[in-house]
């Protein structure tokens, strides 16, 4: 490479721009974790930084100067130091996802502690508890959508019980020039403000023109009244729109992240979903995928074609390409308005066909649980429709970013009366939906600790490890095997076997024009904590009665989510749930202190979806 090629290269890098690159030079390697150290202490640095993702500069947050910031790696059981320098002009904190630390450790401005001022040094110290794969990021106000998250990987004492001879970190993000607080000011000032494939008023007026019957055209016109009524939008499926772009360990799709292999070698990728804003689904065509772990934690080994994976979840998979080819990592969005994507290959320039991403989905009344409902009630919203919902909200800016329009933002005016505004929905259709799913308990009451089939675990002969052999998923109608809640199975029994003792009901709740988003009708500022006694075995019970995903976050304990298996109930620190449908999982807090619980859609958190546990 001449010297001029050099510098440029040097340049563009400096500035993350290696998506202007020509093909060619479009080449990154990613990084195996076997040339990460294992340490036991870390120096963190948090600054604004200018970052070039998209062709343009655009102001970002860092950790040590990179988006996303440094792998920590650790081994379980070791004490761990981490030291973190807040270069910020605002208070910051990070909270380490999934990690089961000491209260005053896990990094929730207003909650846990006070926060890292600007200028200050704080430093971490816990020990570490488990192995696995997960991540930290930003707890105050929207820092992470800037930016501002990580992966960590922690080495088991005992090896784990599946093969693999290389292995990599997948972390699935997304990017948007317009700084965070300016977006949530936009998705504040008009309904759908990123939803482009909206059915405009000419649209809908076509559709009665065009259909074919006096019963069609009704049957057109009572969907969109339905809908209106609500105040929704069948084709909300994520506040996301054209202005995102989706990345891999960083990469836009053109940079062509590359993980190398052997022919014949098994490959580990631990992905993790950092998004702010969207949910994906991950397939690698022509290569299946053996799911190992989620959320950290082992499971019994099930073969995919695709797994969905929510905001905050992370999930490892084995995969064994014997042929010297490449394969695409291929990662839409659920709203399939676009994709991540990176490589497998031998070596290095190689890539493979990239999928159509396919139709982007509508919601019908029937996905809603609610075809032939009568939609007419309302519930009380009273102190939920303030301009963003973070009044009073631990580690929140209500304050958009310097320059930003508060203009159409809702500053507390009581909604329009309407028919069904405030969302509200009984959750039997939710208990119903849930039911239909592979091995979900849909009654809400204690069950038994213990299925017959869990019965032969500790009889001569019989271990608590699952068999190596992967359960295969079932194939959809359209022939890809995906994976389902239903086939988790913890590959160890837990701890506590009791049955619950008491049930908690988490209403999912919000409104969509308005945006602002809650718990059981109310806001942070407005609601109780939750209350659980230390070592009390709860049954948390999560009814979603809005139209959209909510990958539901609790801090300070493994979810223990009720799918029909019993002791060997998958432990998860962050659960999907979707919309119309109720998802029950059991807890047993061992750390007393005041915990987070959130949807991990941090626009949604941010405008009132978050509550506090107190645990003592």
């Amino acid at each position: 490479m001449d010297e001029l090629k050099r510098r440029s290269l040097q340049s563009l890098l400096g500035l993350g721009a290696l998506g202007a690159l020509p093909p060619g030079w479009a080449q990154l390697r990613a990084v195996e974790i076997g040339a990460v150290p294992v340490n036991r202490a870390y120096d963190l640095t948090i600054a604004e930084t200018a970052l070039n993702i998209t062709g343009k500069p655009a102001m970002g947050i860092t950790i040590n100067g990179t988006m996303p910031g440094p792998v920590l790696r650790f081994r379980e059981g070791e004490e761990v130091v981490i030291r973190v320098t807040n270069q910020l002009r605002e208070i910051t904190g990070i909270h380490w996802h999934g990690l089961l630390v000491p209260n005053n450790q896990d990094g929730v401005p207003g909650v846990t502690f006070p926060g890292i001022q600007p200028g200050e040094t704080f430093t971490y110290r816990f020990k570490l508890r488990q192995s696995g794969t997960y991540w930290y990021h930003s707890h105050a106000g929207l820092q992470e959508a800037a930016g501002y998250f990580a992966p960590i990987v922690i080495d088991p004492i005992k090896p784990d019980p599946f093969k693999y001879d290389r292995e990599y970190i997948v972390m699935l993000s997304d990017w948007n020039d317009t700084p965070p607080p300016q977006v949530l000011a936009n998705l504040k000032k008009v309904e759908g403000y990123y939803n482009y494939r909206r059915i405009t008023t000419p649209q809908f007026l076509a559709q009665l023109r065009n259909a074919p019957d006096k019963k069609a055209r009704d049957a057109v016109w009572n969907d969109r009244m339905e809908w209106a009524k609500m105040r929704m939008d069948p084709t909300d499926f994520s506040d996301g729109g054209d202005e995102w772009t989706f990345l891999m360990a960083g990469k836009k799709p053109a940079e062509n992240w590359t993980a190398l292999f052997k022919p014949g070698e098994r490959v580990r990728l631990r992905f993790i979903n950092a998004s702010p804003m969207n949910m994906f689904d991950v397939r690698i065509p022509g290569l299946p995928m053996t799911v190992v772990q989620a959320d950290g934690q082992n499971v019994s080994p099930v073969e995919v074609d695709e797994f969905r994976i929510g905001n905050g979840e992370t999930y490892d998979v084995i995969v064994h390409p014997k042929e010297a080819k490449a394969y695409s990592i291929f990662v839409p969005t659920i709203a399939r308005i676009g994709y991540a994507l990176g490589t497998l290959a031998p070596e290095l320039g190689m890539s493979a066909p990239v999928p159509d991403m396919g139709p982007k989905p509508v919601r019908t009344m029937a996905d809603m649980g609610m075809a032939g409902m009568d939609m007419s009630g309302s519930a009380d919203t009273s102190g939920a429709a303030d301009a963003s919902g973070m009044a009073g909200m631990p580690g929140m800016d209500t304050k958009p970013a310097a320059g930003a329009s508060m203009a159409g933002m809702n500053m507390g005016k009581p909604a329009a009366t309407s028919p069904g505004a405030s969302m509200a929905m009984p959750s039997t259709p939710a208990d119903k939906a849930m039911a239909d799913m592979p091995g979900m308990s849909a009654s809400g009451k204690p069950v038994p600790a213990a299925k017959p089939a869990d019965s032969m675990a500790g009889m001569p002969g019989m271990s608590d490890q699952t068999a190596a052999a992967p359960i295969a998923a079932p194939v959809d109608a359209d022939g890809l095997r995906r994976l389902k809640y239903g086939l988790l199975r913890a590959a160890t029994r837990n701890a506590d076997n009791r049955a619950p003792e008491r049930e908690l009901l988490v209403r999912l709740t919000g409104d969509m024009t308005r945006y602002f988003w809650s718990i059981n009708d109310k806001k942070l500022s407005n609601a109780k904590p939750f209350k659980i006694g230390l070592g009390e075995r709860v049954r948390i019970k999560m009814v979603n009665e809005t139209m959209m995903e909510h990958p539901m976050h609790l801090h300070g304990v493994f979810m223990e989510l009720v799918n029909g298996n019993g002791i060997f109930a998958p432990r998860k620190h962050t659960i999907i749930v979707p919309p119309a449908q109720t998802v029950e999982l059991d807890v047993t807090y061992e750390d007393e202190g005041t915990w987070a619980f959130h949807c991990h859609l941090f626009y949604h958190a941010v405008t009132g979806m978050f509550r506090l546990v107190e645990v003592a």
